[in-house]
C-alpha cells in the first residue's frame, strides 16, 4: 500500500507532462484558435487531475501507508518518503488553496494567454509538492526542493516579456544559490548524523560531532540562511518583489501563499528533525537567526509602506510575514513553534486571497496602482470585503486566525529565556501589525470611502512595466465596473473565509500543531 504515495506525485506531474506534448493541438490550448469548446476540454482535464490528485492527497496523508521507498540513489541513501504530521499539514494547506486557486485561474487565465502551458506547469508543481511533504529524509527533500524551482520558474516566465525574463532569472538564481548552501550543509550532516531520515528531536550523533561543533554549526546556519532564501528571508529575499509583479496573479498567489513556505518546511526538517534544536539552543546560529529574521520583518513591513503598485506591496508584505514564522521557528520553544505552525496556515489564506483579489483589479479593469483604487468598493463590494477579511488577517485582529498565531508567536517569545530578544522579538512584531495595517487597511478604507469621486482608470504601460499581467483589460472606465464572474468570486470567497474561521474556531488546529511541536522539543 505505501505505493500509494506516489499516486498524487506522479499523476499531475505526467498530467502536465502530456499538456506540453505538441498533441491534439486542435482540440485542447490557445491554438485551438480559441474555441469554447477547445478552452472547456482544457478545464476540464485539468480541473479533474487536480480535484483528483488533492483528494488522494488527503486520503493517503491522513488514512493511507505512511512509508514508501521508491529507489536509491545510492547505497544508504533511498529516495524515501515518510507521512507525518508536518507532512499532513502542509500536503493539507497546499492541496485546499492549489484547487482553488485552479478554479479561479480558469476564468483569469483566458485574458493572458498560453493557458495550456500555464496549466501543464501548475499541475507539475503541485506533484512536486506532494513529493516534498511526503519526503522522508534529506536527500528526497533537497532532490524535489531543486526539481520544485525549475518547474516553477516557468510560471514566473509566462508572460515571456523582458521583465518576466529577469525577474525568472532572479527567482532561479536566488533560489539555486540557497539550495547549493543547502546541498554543501548535507554533506556536513551526512558525515556526523546517524542517518539522514527525518525524526522528532534530531538524529545529530553528538559523540561524532565532539570536537567539530564549529563547523557544524557554519554549516547548519548556511542550510537555514540557503533555504531561507525560498522564504525570503534577508539576504536572499530580492527574488520576491521582482517575480511577484510580473507573475499572473494565480502564479503570483501560489509563490507568495505556498512556495515560499517550501523554505519554512526545509528549515523545520533541518533544525528540529536532523540536527535538533539543543545543538543550537544559546549559540551563535540561534542569535544570527533571530537577528536576520526580525529585521526582515521589519524591512519588508517598511518597503511595503512605501510601494505605489499593488502586487509588489503585496510581495514586500510575504517577505515581512514570513519570517513571522522564521522567528517563531528560531525561538525554539513549544509556544513559538505552535505560532509558527499556525502563521503557515493564516498567512497561506490570506495572501493567497490577497493576490487573487490583485488579480481581480487587473482583469476587470487593469487596475495596478494602489492610488487607482480609491472608490472601487463601490462597484465591486463583494471582492473588495473579502480583500477586508484578508488584510484583517495578515495584521492579526481578533477573531481571525492571523491573531492567535501572531498571539502564540509573542508569547513563546515573552516565556523564551532569550534576554532582550524575548521582548525586543514582540515589540518589532507589534511595530510590524502596526505598519501591515498601514500599508493594507488604507486600501479598504480608500475603497469604501474614496478621497476622489470615482476612480480613475490608467493602461498597464502607464502603471508601470513591472504590471505585465494587465494584458487588455486596462482602459476601461470606472462606470463600466462590475464584479468578477462567480468561478473568481467564489474561491475568493472561501479562502477569506477559511482565514477567518480558523481564527473562531482554532482549537482542532492548535491542538494538532501542539502535537508536533511536542514531539520535536
Amino acid at each position: 500500500m505505501g505505493v500509494c504515495i506516489l499516486i498524487p506525485v506522479l499523476l499531475p506531474v505526467i498530467a502536465g507532462a502530456l499538456l506540453l506534448l505538441p498533441l491534439q493541438r486542435d482540440k485542447i490550448g490557445e491554438e485551438a484558435d480559441q474555441r469554447q469548446s477547445g478552452l472547456s476540454l482544457l478545464h476540464r482535464i485539468v480541473g479533474s487531475v487536480m480535484a483528483v490528485s488533492a483528494a488522494v492527497s488527503l486520503i493517503v496523508a491522513w488514512t493511507g501507508a505512511d512509508s514508501f521507498t521508491w529507489f536509491e540513489l545510492m547505497e544508504g541513501l533511498p529516495v524515501y518518503f515518510h507521512i507525518d504530521d508536518v507532512g499532513r499539514l502542509f500536503i493539507t494547506v497546499i492541496s485546499i488553496v492549489w484547487v482553488l486557486v485552479c478554479f479561479y485561474s480558469f476564468t483569469y487565465m483566458e485574458h493572458e494567454g498560453k493557458e495550456r502551458r500555464f496549466f501543464a506547469f501548475y499541475l507539475i508543481v503541485y506533484g512536486i509538492l506532494a513529493a516534498l511533504c511526503f519526503s522522508g529524509n534529506l536527500v528526497t527533500l533537497y532532490l524535489f526542493y531543486e526539481l520544485m524551482t525549475l518547474a516553477s520558474m516557468p510560471m514566473v516566465l509566462h508572460s515571456g516579456t523582458h521583465e518576466a525574463v529577469m525577474a525568472a532569472l532572479k527567482y532561479l538564481f536566488y533560489s539555486l544559490c540557497g539550495a547549493y548552501m543547502g546541498l554543501f550543509g548535507i554533506f556536513f550532516l551526512y558525515k556526523y548524523c546517524d542517518s539522514l531520515t527525518f525524526t522528532a528531536g534530531g538524529t545529530l550523533n553528538l559523540a561524532l560531532a565532539d570536537g567539530h561543533t564549529g563547523i557544524l554549526l557554519a554549516a547548519v546556519f548556511l542550510m537555514i540562511i540557503g533555504f531561507g532564501a525560498k522564504a525570503g528571508m534577508f539576504p536572499l529575499h530580492a527574488w520576491l518583489p521582482a517575480a511577484h509583479p510580473v507573475a499572473p496573479s494565480p502564479a503570483s498567489a501560489v509563490l507568495s501563499g505556498i512556495i515560499a513556505k517550501v523554505g519554512v518546511l526545509a528549515v523545520i526538517r533541518v533544525v528540529y528533525y536532523i540536527v535538533g534544536s539543543e545543538f543550537i539552543r544559546g549559540t551563535w546560529v540561534q542569535t544570527a537567526w533571530m537577528v536576520l529574521a526580525l529585521l526582515t520583518v521589519f524591512m519588508g513591513s517598511m518597503l511595503a509602506v512605501r510601494e505605489p503598485v499593488f502586487k509588489k506591496r503585496l510581495a514586500y508584505s510575504t517577505v515581512s510575514q514570513v519570517s513571522y514564522i522564521l522567528f517563531g521557528l528560531a525561538v525554539l520553544s513549544q509556544t513559538a513553534m505552535e505560532g509558527a505552525l499556525l502563521h503557515v496556515v493564516s498567512h497561506a489564506f490570506a495572501k493567497c486571497t490577497l493576490f487573487l483579489t490583485a488579480g481581480i483589479f487587473l482583469y476587470r479593469a487593469g487596475f495596478a496602482r494602489v492610488e487607482q483604487l480609491d472608490g472601487i468598493g463601490k462597484k465591486m463590494p463583494k471582492t473588495l470585503w473579502c480583500y477586508t477579511l484578508a488584510a484583517l488577517t495578515l495584521v492579526g485582529i481578533p477573531p481571525t486566525s492571523g491573531f492567535i498565531s501572531k498571539w502564540y508567536l509573542a508569547q513563546g517569545s515573552l516565556e523564551a529565556e532569550l534576554g532582550g530578544f524575548s521582548w525586543v522579538g514582540p515589540a518589532i512584531l507589534l511595530l510590524s501589525a502596526l505598519l501591515t495595517a498601514a500599508y493594507l487597511l488604507t486600501i479598504m478604507t480608500n475603497g469604501f470611502f474614496p478621497k476622489k469621486k470615482e476612480p480613475v482608470a490608467v493602461s498597464a504601460r502607464e502603471s508601470g512595466k513591472e504590471n505585465a499581467d494587465c494584458a487588455g483589460a486596462a482602459g476601461k472606465q470606472a462606470a463600466e465596473l462590475t464584479e468578477a464572474p462567480v468561478g473568481m468570486l467564489v474561491p475568493l470567497a472561501i479562502l477569506a473565509a477559511i482565514a477567518v474561521l480558523l481564527g473562531v474556531f482554532p482549537n482542532p488546529l492548535i491542538r494538532f500543531v501542539s502535537e508536533i511541536a511536542a514531539s520535536v522539543l
